[in-house]
């Protein structure tokens, strides 16, 4: 058998094996790991009482980073404002929670938890949802399942057009209507048909869109300047690693560190966080996430331009004259 089939079989089998190993890792470990890590949580009410409820969160070994407000007023709007995930306000009737399930129901159940082991034996404590999840998708699950669609479909859109070999201006335009298209239909399924999304209809759309575009800019955008491998590296980031690391069906401060922090500068990442703020915040803390996008989708088309740009300029290699033809001319 000749050496380069073999060497082409060892690759393969070899190589499935890996890209398996390394999808368990990206998917399993996080969710493994999941706990509470410097989660931004208010305290707010009188000092006595107050203190005493901050130290004994402080306790659990990093677990929270602790805000402190002076009245229930302010920790409901730090709550709104997408600055704490919840809080905690300490009064003559005991401890009250407040927290905002549209942020994350896995993080309000944390919190309940939570404060509930730390309040007095035998008392209960109230809960007050600030900012509630939609009634069609109390747990997010609708909008956790929506990051890996958008990034399919910009890996899709970047490698489509690669293979179709559209260069330069064609192919930016390509992804900007790929983008702006499949953000007009995902709004309109998430919206206006289930209704799971309950914000500015065209923001949605927006955030969408520019999540499928940083995606796919970046994948056509490597293509372009590496050849047809720049697909599976960006396939492997934006999926294999941007999509687990994302943090949008939990939160990025319960996964373990410094996977939460890089999973916000990886488009999946910021396209969920910016999702939540436009659909349920009216796009309060929107601005990092959607600066992160435009920085991805800018990149990427930048290297698309340039790429067009270096093979419309290089020199056409002239094809060799057949050999017997060249005989003959003898």
């Amino acid at each position: 058998m000749p050496a380069a089939p073999n060497r082409r079989l060892v690759a393969v089998v070899l190589l499935v094996p890996v890209v398996v190993a390394l999808a368990l890792w990206a998917f399993a470990w996080p969710a493994a790991r999941m706990a509470p890590r410097d989660l931004p949580v208010g305290v707010a009410g009188s000092a006595p009482a107050a203190d005493q409820l901050q130290q004994r969160l402080e306790q659990q070994d990093g677990a929270f980073e602790i805000h402190r407000y002076d009245s229930a007023n302010a920790a409901r709007t730090a709550i709104k404002d997408r600055a704490v995930y919840g809080a905690v306000v300490v009064s003559a009737k005991g401890p009250e929670l407040l927290t905002a399930s549209a942020a994350g129901p896995v993080v309000a159940q944390l919190l309940h938890d939570a404060v509930t082991a730390s309040a007095p034996a035998g008392s209960s404590v109230p809960v007050t949802d600030v900012v509630a999840a939609p009634s069609t998708d109390p747990r997010g699950s609708v909008l956790g399942a929506s990051i890996l669609p958008l990034a399919i479909a910009g890996v899709a859109a970047g490698s489509a057009v690669t293979l179709l070999r559209l260069r330069g201006g064609r192919a930016a335009v390509a992804l900007l209507g790929v983008a702006a298209l499949v953000g007009v239909i995902a709004a309109a399924l998430t919206d206006s048909w289930l209704g799971v999304l309950t914000g500015d209809w065209s923001s949605e759309a927006g955030a969408l869109g520019l999540t499928v575009l940083a995606i796919g800019g970046t994948v056509a955008g490597l293509a372009a300047l590496i050849g047809p491998a720049g697909i599976g590296l960006g396939a492997l980031l934006m999926v294999l690693i941007g999509n687990p690391f994302s943090g949008v069906t939990s939160a990025p401060e319960l996964l373990p560190r410094p996977i939460g922090a890089l999973g916000q500068w990886l488009p999946p990442g910021a396209g969920g966080s910016l999702l939540r703020s436009v659909a349920f915040f009216d796009g309060h803390a929107a601005g990092g996430a959607a600066l992160t996008l435009t920085a991805w989708a800018v990149l990427g088309l930048t290297a698309v331009l340039i790429g067009g740009r270096r093979r419309a300029r290089a020199p056409e290699t002239p094809e060799p004259a057949p050999v017997r033809q060249a005989a003959l001319a003898g």
